[in-house]
């Protein structure tokens, strides 16, 4: 059957004839596996332990094979910022792939131009590169400090503990979690990592080889940590004092999932000083392109051209299809106020796990807006599992945590939906 009849076939039906559902097995015996797990299990390098087989997304909402409904607070890791098939993305992919979807970087596209003028007008002034994934966004920002710092000797990158910046060997190294590395050894040199929200720690880290401190505003993977607003500023500070710049990984908790366009602004409001706070360069992606892959760096003006003709570069970042989209996106969140949203929707959200804390396995809340941390006894992963067999889909992170991702469009209808799954299933 031809990929277009079987799309078709998924927007009209919950079940399309294309894949079987789980036949009941004989008792005793483990469940038989359907035809896309059994495709699955032949040809897909097996580097996650999947769930569900999901065939639709409309809204908040996602269903399965089995026709079964969820309501997706995951949203695709911290991606789908619209949910799904919204449709200025649907009208966006299907105008822009009738006019140009890819150029190379060898010519201008007026898309990508106009997306990067977007990016530094939220940011501050400075130059964009763009991408394809948060990963190849902090690879490109550790090349960025090497780069800068190669007349000088210096390239040594100042990273926390728990923290999670990506899979590349770069990306790798710099990640503070041990576990992830095991087998990739040995890792690329020249990380140092520390105490999070620890400014001494992060002094006595320094040599004369190091070039910048890199880290997250809030560590999802992690566990959802947030920076102290001291800490934050303490490394400006410092990082001027000692000639470093200071790089931010924004990938998971940056593009307004924390009611600010970044979460360092959300983390230092009203706090004096924190107005004139800014990173030298600001990694981005998932919530950029709302599922289109798309990452992008943000270079503040003093750094902005260290990367010449030649020295960095890729094949699909900022196509025209790419770079449309992410406009189509920005356009929906500023007209919707979406920003607003999700900073309600999350203090709502908080609101009702806090009430829950010291009943049902929950010890604990952190995080803001979108990006909410609900630390629990136990194996998040199969808090997960039960609470997906409620119909309601999060994701697990290290330390006991369970995240909160959810769309920035979401109601709040939905989240007083989220909160009773909780508290009638754990």
């Amino acid at each position: 059957m031809a990929v277009a009849d079987s799309l078709a076939m998924t927007v009209e039906s919950p079940l399309p004839p294309t894949i079987t559902a789980t036949p009941k097995p004989v008792a005793g015996e483990p469940p038989l596996r359907t035809t896309v797990e059994s495709l699955f299990d032949r040809y897909v390098v097996p580097t996650v332990n999947r769930g569900l087989t999901l065939i639709r997304g409309e809204g908040r909402h996602v269903w399965d094979d089995q026709g079964r409904k969820y309501l997706d607070l995951g949203a695709g890791v911290a991606v789908s910022s619209l949910g799904h098939a919204h449709p200025a993305i649907r009208e966006t992919l299907a105008l822009q792939a009738g006019v140009l979807i890819h150029c190379s970087n060898y010519y201008f596209n007026e898309w990508q131009g106009r997306l990067a003028q977007r990016i530094v007008e939220l940011t501050g002034p400075g130059k964009v590169f763009f991408c394809n994934s948060g990963a190849e966004a902090n690879e490109a920002v550790i090349k960025l400090a090497r780069k800068f710092g190669h007349a000088s000797g210096r390239y040594e990158v100042i990273t926390a503990t728990n923290s999670f910046h990506g899979r590349t060997m770069a990306t790798l190294s710099a990640t503070g979690q041990e576990k992830i590395k095991q087998g990739f050894e040995p890792l690329l040199p020249g990380f140092t990592h520390v105490l999070f929200n620890d400014l001494a720690a992060v002094e006595a880290a320094i040599t004369p080889k190091t070039i910048a401190v890199h880290l997250e505003g809030i560590q999802g993977e992690g566990g959802v940590f947030v920076a102290t607003p001291e800490y934050l500023l303490g490394l400006r500070e410092l990082t001027r004092k000692h000639d470093l710049l200071l790089t931010w990984d924004g990938v998971q908790c940056g593009y307004f999932r924390t009611g600010r366009w970044q979460s360092y602004e959300r983390i230092l409001e009203g706090v004096p000083g924190g107005e004139d706070f800014a990173p030298d360069a600001i990694a981005m992606a998932k919530s950029l392109g709302g599922g289109y892959p798309i990452g992008a760096v943000w270079v503040r003006e003093p750094y902005q051209d260290v990367f010449g003709p030649g020295s960095h570069g890729t094949t699909y970042g900022g196509s025209p299809l790419a770079c449309a989209v992410a406009l189509a996106i920005l356009d929906t969140v500023e007209r919707e106020n979406l920003a607003e949203n999700i900073r309600a929707r999350g203090e709502q959200l908080r609101a009702g796990l806090t009430a829950l804390i010291g009943t049902r396995g929950i010890t604990g809340v952190r995080g803001h807006g979108g990006l909410m941390g609900m630390t629990v006894e136990g194996d998040p992963y199969g808090v997960v599992a039960r609470l997906t067999q409620a119909g309601l889909i999060l994701i697990p992170a290290a330390n006991h945590t369970v995240r909160f991702l959810p769309p920035l469009n979401v109601t709040a209808e939905e989240i007083d939906e989220a909160l009773a799954v909780v508290e009638s299933t754990l």
